[in-house]
């Protein structure tokens, strides 16, 4: 058993809920992670950003709930079959994570439509880049496209025995696509396909409409209380 070095961070504000503050957990700096780590780490409720590995710890809160679908138990509600259906003509084209201009410009298009007046939309080619992936992971760019128009991209980890939904953006005029809930659908997919167990979906929050979401891909497990338990 290795013994990994944590850091906390000082409270602040908490993005996903009004008045409240929040406060993470960090591996080091430090500390030389790889994949094989992570795989473990995100096993207990770590989540990446970048390079930076982190979990909630929040003294009077405990709603980021770890979510993960095991994906040979996964089944699609009738309106993510009807989502599969209307993207039947979509393209995958599965990438290294690295940086290309029209991806860029497609991550600044959805930012600017989704948060104008926010950071993310002022992301600059370095941060964009740091913020999706890291030198340690293998992590993938898949592209969807439409008659040959890039549309989408999901970011995906690909760690030892899951797939982790790291983000995902697309231009706006795809809308109608519903192209976020087809990209977790693919996601489950393409893990079978690989012979992996889970799905990782980030943090479930009940209470925030952005993070809620996730308790449509069912069955859904989230850690509380150090376990993995189903919900609802």
């Amino acid at each position: 058993m290795i013994s990994i070095p944590l850091y906390l961070d000082n409270p602040h504000e908490c993005s996903y809920l009004d008045g409240l503050s929040a406060q993470f957990a960090y591996i080091h700096p430090d500390f030389s992670l790889n994949s094989q780590h992570y795989s473990q780490l995100i096993s207990q409720g770590f989540r990446r950003s970048g390079s930076h590995v982190y979990q909630p710890y929040c003294s009077t809160c405990q709603k980021c709930i770890p979510a993960r679908l095991a994906v040979d138990k996964f089944s699609p509600s009738r309106q993510q079959r009807r989502t599969l259906k209307k993207n039947s003509d979509i393209q995958v084209n599965i990438k290294p994570a690295k940086f290309e201009q029209v991806h860029y410009d497609l991550y600044q298009l959805y930012q600017r439509s989704r948060h104008p007046d926010g950071e993310m939309s002022k992301t600059t080619k370095e941060n964009y880049i740091s913020f999706l992936s890291s030198h340690w992971c293998n992590t993938l760019f898949v592209e969807f496209s439409c008659n040959n128009e890039l549309a989408g991209i999901a970011v995906v980890d690909l760690l030892d025995n899951a797939l982790s939904a790291v983000y995902t953006f697309f231009d706006p005029k795809y809308s109608s696509r519903s192209l976020g809930v087809y990209a977790v659908l693919w996601q489950v997919e393409h893990a079978k396909s690989l012979g992996l167990d889970w799905l990782y979906l980030g943090y479930w929050i009940e209470n925030c409409q952005k993070m809620s979401y996730k308790i449509n891909y069912q069955p859904m497990q989230g850690m509380i209380d150090n376990q993995w338990r189903s919900i609802p």
